[in-house]
């Protein structure tokens, strides 16, 4: 029997089996099935179809630019340093084939992609192949501009050390015969003597080429279909007499470190004009080309829910200045709804919901005293530096449901205390900067968070420095060092202070849930002014609802010795932070107060954030 073409469009079918709802989803089975098998590959089974859809090919570019973009500064630049010694290698073939064959313009060319292959296979960062993958996170808005921006900075400044390097070494060392160093010389020229706007337009169709190595290296299968497509497209670049920019850089460094040419002059006449037309080239052919080509479903299979998590427009143009500057790979928080706006948030960010159950009963305490209060548990996963390249979009939902699976325990820990419950996953190469962009964007008025030996911010990465993180504070937070949590005795020294007001709701709250007893501790300098202390701290308890609280005074003027031993009869201490910041110490691994790290009993930290003037910010301090 001769069925219907399975791959006609519903257009195609006859009316009787369009108008069959059963008929209709058993041809949507059919077409879905041959869809599958178009490429020759059957529809089950082991074998999968030879090459990649638009879509495929996109969401690869993604999963690889989000490895690029989260890069740390130091790994970005020496990356770019050893793509552009490599670029040495082009130059130093093209001049040695050049001077051998008589500067034939065909065979002089065969070598010169060899240096480019090193690079694009090895996986290095060269500005017009590895750097523009970022450039579809930034039109998704899922990256910044200013963070594109520095990801280019820190690479280019990189290929240019690196061709910088191999100029000198090619110049001073005895590499080149006398006669190529005659022809380097004469190639090295040829650029000079190009007039400035075709320069501009030359590199603009090498970066045309140059860039479509990317969507065709990741639409590639194997190592041998990239090596004849990096070979064949850099192989143009002198046949067709085009320019790319840190070859450009090396032979204007060749003839700088030769003394027949300024830099300054070399950069403005040579280098500029072929930078800029790399970079249009590259970003206005080929990625906005290629990404409007693919489906409109191309954000959803990039990224966890899609555009739900995309930055702001101002978080967009100006990054971490207003806010954050790059979503996650899987960030399931949602920012709350206006009829949510009045409820008390207290955000705990857990690392294993498995082990961190203390952690969540602490917080339930705390929220337990709010009729409105709602305890949103947020597991951060922290990822290697290497591992988003092999998260498809099935990959990341399984991810984020094995991760809810994990939370339900701890859900039902919060259930258990009659306080309101959310939950979401954050799958980041940052997982310390991701604490703080969900508490700021889910309007959190707490931060609970753990402090021992797997902090998460231990092995995290972040844009900013962070110390700069941790002094700027999107809501209260409470670092909790679980030594056995007993919060039948605490005590609290104070010195005054937003911090210690924190401190002291805290006290309080655990007063009202679990009946605790709270000793106050202050620490003056003398003898002499004990009876100054003593009456700052009974104004100061009845000023924060303490007054029923056993008041101790210091006149050591030590204390980390007061602490200490007044600790010993107590199961608890809440410490406020001092002048700098608890937050950033800890994470600088200078805290000031070693006495804290030394005790038996349980410490919880406490900080409230204030306004740093701009010369705080920049003189940290």
């Amino acid at each position: 029997m001769n069925d219907p073409d399975p791959r006609r469009s519903d257009s195609q079918w006859p009316d009787s089996r369009r108008g069959d709802p059963e008929r209709s989803d058993q041809m949507d089975s059919v077409r879905e099935a041959v869809d599958r098998s178009r490429s020759g590959a059957p529809a089950a089974g082991a074998v999968v179809r030879d090459r990649f859809s638009s879509d495929e090919v996109f969401q690869r570019i993604v999963a690889a630019a989000d490895e690029e973009i989260t890069s740390g500064s130091r790994e970005l630049f020496f990356s770019g340093l050893a793509a552009g010694f490599a670029i040495t290698i082009t130059f130093l073939l093209y001049v040695s084939v050049s001077t051998a064959t008589g500067e034939d313009p065909i065979l002089s060319a065969l070598l010169y992609p060899l240096g480019f292959i090193y690079i694009i296979i090895g996986g290095y960062q060269l500005y017009t192949e590895n750097t523009l993958p970022p450039v579809a996170l930034t039109i998704e808005r899922l990256a910044s501009v200013p963070a594109l921006f520095r990801h280019w900075l820190i690479v280019l400044a990189g290929n240019f050390s690196g061709g910088a390097i191999g100029a000198a070494v090619l110049t001073w060392t005895g590499v080149f015969s006398p006669e190529a160093a005659t022809v380097a010389t004469d190639i090295s020229r040829h650029g000079l003597e190009t007039p400035w706007w075709d320069l501009f337009f030359k590199a603009v169709f090498a970066g045309l080429i140059v860039a479509g190595v990317v969507w065709v290296v990741y639409a590639s299968r194997d190592t041998i279909s990239r090596l004849v497509v990096v070979y064949m497209a850099f192989l143009s670049v002198p046949l067709g007499g085009l320019f790319h920019v840190v070859v450009s850089f090396t032979e204007t460094m060749y003839l700088v470190f030769n003394g027949e040419l300024a830099v300054l002059t070399g950069l403005t006449r040579f280098v500029l004009p072929v930078l800029l037309g790399n970079t249009i080239g590259g970003i206005a052919l080929v990625t906005v080309v290629n990404y409007f080509q693919t489906s409109e479903h191309r954000l959803e299979s990039a990224r966890f829910e899609g555009a739900n998590r995309q930055l702001s427009i101002r978080e967009w143009l100006f990054g971490s200045f207003v806010g954050r500057s790059y979503v996650p790979l899987i960030n399931t928080a949602t920012v709350p709804t206006a009829a949510d706006s009045d409820s008390y948030r207290l955000m705990v960010p857990i690392a294993n919901p498995r082990t961190e159950s203390r952690l969540v009963e602490f917080a339930c305490t705390l929220a337990s005293r709010n009729d409105d209060a709602v305890v949103h548990l947020v597991h951060i996963v922290q990822t290697p530096g290497r591992g988003a390249r092999g998260y498809s979009a099935g990959q990341r939902e399984r991810i984020a449901a094995e991760s809810e699976e994990q939370l339900a325990g701890v859900r039902e820990t919060v259930a258990d205390y009659g306080v309101a419950c959310e939950t979401s996953t954050v799958v980041s190469h940052r997982s310390f900067e991701e604490i703080f962009a969900v508490a700021d964007r889910t309007r959190a008025d707490l931060v609970l968070m753990g402090w021992g030996v797997n902090d998460l911010w231990s092995a995290a990465r972040a844009e900013r420095p962070l110390d700069e993180l941790a002094n700027k504070l999107p809501c209260d937070f409470l670092i909790l060092s679980d030594r056995g949590l007993d919060t039948s005795r605490v005590l609290l020294p104070t010195a005054g202070g937003p911090d210690s007001d924190l401190s002291a709701e805290v006290a309080r709250t655990l007063r009202e849930t679990d009946g605790s007893e709270i000793s106050l501790l202050h620490v003056v300098d003398s003898a002499s002014d004990r009876d100054q202390g003593e009456q700052f701290l009974t104004e100061w308890a009845a000023d924060h609802d303490l007054g029923d609280a056993e008041l101790v005074v210091d006149d050591g003027g030590d204390i980390e010795g007061a602490i200490a031993r007044e600790a010993a009869d107590n199961t608890l201490v809440i410490v406020g932070a001092t002048e700098r910041g608890l937050l950033s110490r800890l994470v600088a691994g200078s805290l000031n107060l070693k006495v804290l790290s030394d005790l038996d009993c349980s410490v919880l930290l406490a900080e409230r954030p204030t306004e740093r003037s701009l010369l705080s910010r920049l003189f940290g301090r």
